[in-house]
Parts: C-alpha cells; structure tokens; sequence
C-alpha cells in the first residue's frame, strides 16, 4: 500500500493551492483519510480529515479556508486550500486508516508535500 501525496509548491500570500493524495494498493476499505502538516521547529498536527462516512473536520487555524474532499472511485484525497498564509507554511502529510489484505487495519503515511507561502 502506497500514499502518493503531490501538489504542494511556492505560493504568495492570498493565494491557492490544491493538494492531492492517491491510495494504492490492495485496498479493502478506507475509514478515513486526512491531512497532516509541521512546520520547522512545530509538533505535526490534524489540518482535516475525511471519514467513510462523509464527515469532515478541520482545525480552526483552516476553517472556511481549506476543504478536503475524496474520490472513492480513485481513492484519491484533496486538500483545496484558498487565502493561503504564511503561516500555512509546512510539510504536508497524507495519512488513511485502511483495511488492507492481508495486513488488516493498519495507518499509513505518504511522503509529504512542501508547501510555502510567501509574504
């Protein structure tokens, strides 16, 4: 099982970027999938998740700026963030809870993404 996270970039204040997250492997389920981001010197921490069900949660730093969204079809994830800050400025991870075979249920981690957003 892989998580390929891309999209990240170099971006002025006020700007968009959309990140993208694709899931292979032998995937049975996924129970949900999010995003993580640190910042130099920063603990990692939740950015937004997306659950089986449907239901999405974001850190307060990000709400009403960034939405996730995820094609079942694809098993692909997407973190659309607008009116981007410099403080947004961190690694971004891709993480999901899967149900894979023959592993079971395990979490799983992509590479991460830079993103940077100037002043």
């Amino acid at each position: 099982v892989q998580l390929q996270a891309s999209g990240g970039g170099l971006v002025q204040a006020g700007g968009s970027l959309r990140l993208y997250c694709a899931a292979s492997g032998s995937i049975a389920r996924i129970f949900v999938m999010g995003w993580y981001r640190q910042a130099p010197g920063k603990q990692r921490e939740l950015v937004a998740a997306h659950t089986n069900s449907g239901s999405t949660n974001y850190a307060d730093s990000v709400k009403d700026r960034f939405t996730i969204s995820r094609d079942n079809a694809k098993n692909t994830l997407y973190l659309q963030m607008n009116s981007l800050k410099p403080e947004d400025t961190a690694v971004y991870y891709c993480t999901a809870r899967l149900y894979t075979l023959p592993a079971g249920r395990s979490d799983y981690w992509g590479q991460g993404t830079q993103v940077t957003v100037s002043s």
